[in-house]
């Protein structure tokens, strides 16, 4: 929002060939969805928060800036993915609707998955309104559930995004899970953060297939 497109195109340019990428990546228009969309050519920039690819060459990516992005492929690397997780979209079950997608194509796949840097649980504090909505929603927290929030003040929580995802992927049957645990608010030196800097820039995560 108010970017400006010229200065973008440049630096989606300078990553690609930084990277030294097989195409340009398949960007998306993020909304905290739960919509999931397959690569095909030529790309139209969809609305959606969760993109994969079967093909060769074919490079997919989500940005974020507070938000946890997860990385999944199968065993074979055969098959990739790339979803923006921020609360709602894991409270909604964006990971959920992502392994559904993925096991459609591929029945007989074996998923590997990576957590990459988000905001951390001792920045990320919530009202009562987030945790409710885990709960009520299709993550699969129990109301019982207190590792995910920590209560820290009356109707106040510390929530932690890796965990909540790592949970839900583990209950999907990805048993091998990687993650980097780095706070995107506690890092001002190498990470975006919405929520320390308010107007902000965006990091992306990617993963592609060169063959």
């Amino acid at each position: 929002m108010g970017d400006d497109p010229q200065a973008v195109a440049q630096n989606r340019s300078a990553l690609a060939l930084a990277l030294n990428l097989p195409a340009q990546p398949c960007w998306l228009e993020q909304t905290h969805s739960v919509d999931v969309v397959q690569a095909v050519q030529p790309w139209q920039v969809p609305a959606a928060d969760a993109v994969w690819s079967d093909q060769p060459g074919h490079v997919c990516a989500v940005m974020v800036a507070d938000c946890l992005p997860i990385l999944l492929r199968d065993s074979a690397g055969s098959v990739i993915a790339a979803v923006h997780a921020g609360w709602r979209g894991l409270a909604d079950g964006i990971v959920t609707q992502a392994l559904q997608t993925l096991r459609q194509a591929h029945p007989q796949a074996v998923w590997q998955a990576w957590l990459g840097p988000c905001i951390g649980p001792h920045a990320f504090e919530v009202g009562n309104d987030v945790r409710q909505a885990f709960v009520d929603g299709s993550s699969g927290l129990a109301a019982t559930d207190k590792a995910m929030f920590e209560l820290i003040a009356p109707g106040r929580y510390k929530g932690n995004l890796q965990a909540l995802a790592k949970r839900q992927l583990l209950s999907l049957g990805v048993e091998q899970i990687w993650h980097t645990p780095a706070c995107t608010v506690g890092d001002p030196l190498r990470f975006f953060s919405y929520r320390r800097d308010g107007q902000t820039g965006r990091m992306a995560a990617l993963i592609w297939r060169d063959a």
